[in-house]
Parts: structure tokens; sequence; C-alpha cells
């Protein structure tokens, strides 16, 4: 079975108030061409399809578009999509009876009926366009660990999440008698996964060790983390496809999709498309400079080069108050973008060499002694008399709450 792995599209994302409509758009074309010539039994999208659980009508819009494109580009590959934790789940599955036309299964959230939990919603047989089963699809959206449902009265609760992913590809195995190819999706966060870039200001999710996931799988499509990369420890089979799209400045590696060939008992053959970004994010220059070396090269950007800018700056107090308007001035009348000063703090150095302390003088040390330290380290210089009045103050208070409980 061969598959077309992404997630993390993010659409409706805006960069520093600035509109990215046309990227996103860009993305679903390239990847509408990506299908077309890999023809891939089935594409899985796992989790955050929308950037904001309220997406505007236009991105509603620009998704439908796109997916529609898609299934016309190879009306024979079956699409699967699960919600992310930046999704409504019960929005994303709105249209979901009328996206099953299309070759779309739209899995939003768990289902229970009365008191049992409709396993067969996660399950998705994966046919050719003779109605041959090449494989199946667990899909299991982004729920937070403590709302996976009772399957069973003597699961404890921390095991709920565990439990529903085994009990799922138990099903999935009672069905493969041909010993079909089984693809997990998920949208959380493993154990291990290099976070390089990723922002889990929204809607943070718990650690899940891989083992975590059970054992009934033959490639497991990941969602949430942002950095593509297969899972240490779980023999190739266990993949971040990672955002098609950058979402931060941080996030300075190629993005792309994934295609994945799989064979039953057998590791998955992966090969990653990159996606080109029309408006890339740029921080100029890589190593921080003082504010008058870093407008120089703003204003030295070239005119017809569209990108999202953000400056690298050394300061060593603060910067000036106009500091961003003549960033702003810098690029007016060119295709670039200007989204803030990324300041990175000159570290003064000291004749003294660094102190260091055991565990036991640090017992030994006052609170505002540790506090010193600390901040003579982080900003080269010592702190002032009234942060010492204000950090003594601090723990007062909290030897006074310490004493009242």
């Amino acid at each position: 079975m061969k598959i077309l792995h992404t997630s993390d599209w993010h659409l409706g994302h805006t960069l520093y108030n600035y509109d990215r409509s046309r990227e996103q758009q860009a993305f679903l074309k390239q990847l509408t061409r990506i299908v077309a010539e890999e023809m891939p039994d089935a594409m899985v999208v796992s989790g955050d399809i929308y950037h904001y659980s309220t997406p505007s009508a236009s991105t509603q819009k620009m998704y439908t578009d796109g997916m529609l494109e898609i299934h016309r580009a190879c009306p024979e590959m079956t699409i699967v999509v699960t919600a992310g934790n930046h999704d409504s789940s019960s929005k994303l599955e709105i249209d979901s009876s009328l996206w099953n036309h299309f070759g779309v299964k739209v899995v939003g959230n768990i289902e229970r009926n009365q008191e049992e939990v409709n396993l067969e919603k996660h399950i998705v047989e994966v046919r050719n366009d003779r109605g041959i089963l090449k494989g199946y699809i667990i899909a299991i959206p982004h729920v937070y660990p403590q709302n996976f449902p009772i399957l069973d009265t003597e699961t404890p609760r921390e095991e709920r999440q565990a439990r529903f992913f085994q009990a799922l590809q138990d099903e999935v195995e009672k069905m493969n008698a041909e010993r079909l190819p089984v693809v997990l999706m998920a949208h959380l966060s493993i154990e291990g996964s290099d976070q390089t870039g990723h922002d889990d200001t929204v809607g943070g999710i718990e650690y899940v060790p891989i083992s975590a996931m059970g054992g009934g799988y033959d490639y497991l499509a990941l969602g949430h983390i942002h950095c593509p990369q297969n899972i240490k420890g779980s023999r190739h089979c266990a993949r971040y496809c990672g955002t098609p799209l950058p979402v931060s400045f941080d996030e300075a590696y190629p993005h792309s999709v994934s295609i994945v060939e799989i064979q039953r008992e057998k590791a998955p053959q992966i090969k990653t498309i990159e996606i080109e970004n029309p408006m890339p994010l740029i921080t100029l220059p890589k190593e921080a400079v003082d504010f008058e070396e870093a407008i120089k090269l703003l204003e030295e950007y070239p005119d017809d080069k569209p990108a999202y800018i953000r400056l690298n700056v050394l300061i060593k107090d603060y910067l000036a108050p106009d500091c961003n308007e003549r960033a702003s001035n810098a690029v007016k009348g060119k295709n670039c973008k200007f989204c803030y000063i990324k300041p990175n703090r000159e570290k003064h150095t000291s004749d003294d060499e660094t102190k260091h302390i055991s565990i036991q003088e640090m017992q030994e040390m006052s609170p505002l002694e540790i506090a010193k330290l600390y901040f003579q380290e982080a900003e080269g210089k010592e702190m002032d008399e009234e942060l010492c009045e204000l950090m003594n103050s601090v723990v007062q208070k909290v030897k006074e709450k310490s004493i009242l409980h």
C-alpha cells in the first residue's frame, strides 16, 4: 500500500498580522500535483487542518476547494482526515457525510453509542479502483489522555489511551485475514521527538511513550510536531511528516510531505517531497549583529525578492524606540515584509571565571544570593538595589504563606 502522509496544514494562520492565504493555496496546488504524479492508494492528514478552531469562511472555502481538487487528481484514492489540537472536532465533522461521497473520511472525535464506543468509525478500508482491498487505516483524532473512553473497568485511568489504541489494532487484526498493511494515525507528542522550533502555547500535549501506541501497525502516521523525523526505536515505522509550511521563524528546516510504501512486516520505504514556499521566513542575518548593521542589511535586501523577515539584533541595554519604525520604512517598496526584531542580549565577559558551586553550597545560600548569581550570569551585571528589595519581599511573603499552611 502506498500512502501520502501529511499533517499540520494550519490553514488560516497569519504571521504578525500578515495574511498567508497565498502561500497556503500554493501548498494545496503543489499537493494536488504530487497526488497526480504519485497516485497513492491513500492520503492521510494527521490533524491541525486549521490553525484556529473557528476558521474564517474564506479559509474553510480554501480547504474545501483544495480537497476537491486533490480528489479529482486521483479519484480512486482514499483520503482520511483527523482532527488535531488546533481543530474544532465537531466543526470538522459537520460535513463528514457529504465528504464520504468524495472518498474522504473525516474523524473528529470518539463516538459513543449509549455505553458502547463506536470503534468501527476509526477503521477505514483502503481499496483500489477495482475494489480490491489494499490495507487498513486506523484514524484516531487528538484526544487529551484523561478524556479517552472507558473500554473496561479493569483499566486504570492513566492507561486508557494505550488501551484504546490497542483495542482498535486488535479489531483490525480480527478483520485482516490477508495480513494486509495497517496504518495508524495519531496527533500527539511522542517521548524523545525533536521539538525544534515547535510552539506549544496552543493546547500543549503531554508526552506519550512509543510503547503506548500498541504493536499492531506497520506505519504510524503522526501529526503535531512540526519537525519532520522518524521516531527513534520504532524501526523507522513511526514518523512525523512535519508541516508543509513553517509556522514560525524557528522552524528553519525543509518542509515536505512523505510518500510511504508499506508492505506487511517489512520496514516502510519513505521518501520526502519538499514543498516550495513562495514567501519564505528569513532571519537576517543568521548570527546576531548590532542594529545599525542589521538595518543596513535590510535596506540592501533585493527589492523583488519575497520573504517575511525578522532582524537578528545584538543589544547591550535596550533597543531605540524608533527601531521598528526604521525597519518598516526600510522595506517600503520591496516585496519582503518586516515582522519583528529578535533581541539577543550581549554577554558581558568577566576576568573572573564563572563560579561553580556545589549542591551543598547552594543549600547554604539564601534565595536572594542564588537569584543574584543567576542575574549576574544571565544579564552580565549585578542586580540593582530595587530588584534585591523586590526579591526579598517575595521571599518573605512565600515564607509567611508557608507558616500559615
